[in-house]
């Protein structure tokens, strides 16, 4: 990822603030097999465990689980086979990029178009790299599979349940869904299909692009065209242009 000074953010508890509220990442491997091509990726929802949720510091492990029918989880599960180890050799990357993005249209620069034109479109976005080593749980028969896989399908069932959607069961909202609430037998045949990962996370690399290195006239009028465009994802938008406007703002002062 193309990190320039002024869109890197390197706060770590921002960065596993972004990966829990926007769970759904891209897994990419690069194993080497002779039945799958070699870089493969895969849309998985994940569970970020931190062992010091206070840490400016602690990465956190990635936990997901995908069909073991994914060519990916195929080559993986190979590869931990042949090196009889289910810590895979090979680093693993995940990609988690925050909901809010959208175009950026030169004409929402009111200072630089009108003087010098010498303006292009862009994309606003806000994403985070986590790369590790991963760890395959994929032995049907092995009571670690067995525990690893029923822990991460309830606790990311809890999570996307509660703070996805909100089902907290407070007030007028409904409670979460649980695994338990399907027939187990059910839960039993539909876990041999899956296989699961865990990513001991070494590097997170975040990047905010939020027109924060446009003069202040130009982001006043990326917050404005935003605005403008009178939804739900042009004012959350406008929002996050502003505020890392004002953050930029701030440093240099």
């Amino acid at each position: 990822m193309f990190l320039p000074a002024e869109h890197v953010e390197k706060s770590v508890p921002v960065l596993r603030r972004l990966i829990r509220d926007h769970p759904l990442g891209v897994l990419t491997t690069a194993v080497p097999s002779a039945a799958h091509p070699l870089i493969l990726s895969s849309h998985i929802p994940w569970v970020l465990d931190v062992a010091d949720e206070s840490s400016e510091t602690d990465l956190g492990r990635l936990r997901g689980h995908m069909a073991r029918q994914n060519p990916q989880s195929q080559a993986m599960m190979a590869a931990a086979t042949s090196a009889n180890a289910n810590t895979l050799e090979q680093e693993v990357l995940v990609l988690f990029t925050a909901a809010p993005h959208h175009y950026v249209t030169p004409k929402f620069y009111v200072e630089t178009k009108p003087t010098t034109a010498k303006v292009v479109p862009t994309w606003n976005y806000a994403a985070v790299q986590a790369y590790g080593t991963a760890t395959v749980y994929f032995d049907p028969r092995s009571d670690q599979t067995a525990r690893f896989l029923d822990r991460q399908l309830r606790d990311l069932s809890r999570h996307t349940e509660m703070s996805i959607m909100e089902y907290t069961g407070q007030g007028d909202r409904p409670g979460p869904w649980e695994v338990s609430d399907a027939p187990e037998r059910y839960v039993e045949l539909m876990t041999k299909n899956i296989i699961g990962i865990e990513i001991a996370i070494h590097r997170l690399e975040g990047k905010f692009k939020m027109s924060q290195e446009k003069r202040g006239g130009d982001r006043k009028g990326v917050v404005q065209g935003f605005e403008n465009l009178n939804s739900d994802l042009g004012r959350d938008m406008a929002r996050l242009v502003r505020e890392h406007g004002d953050l930029k703002d701030a440093a240099r002062s």
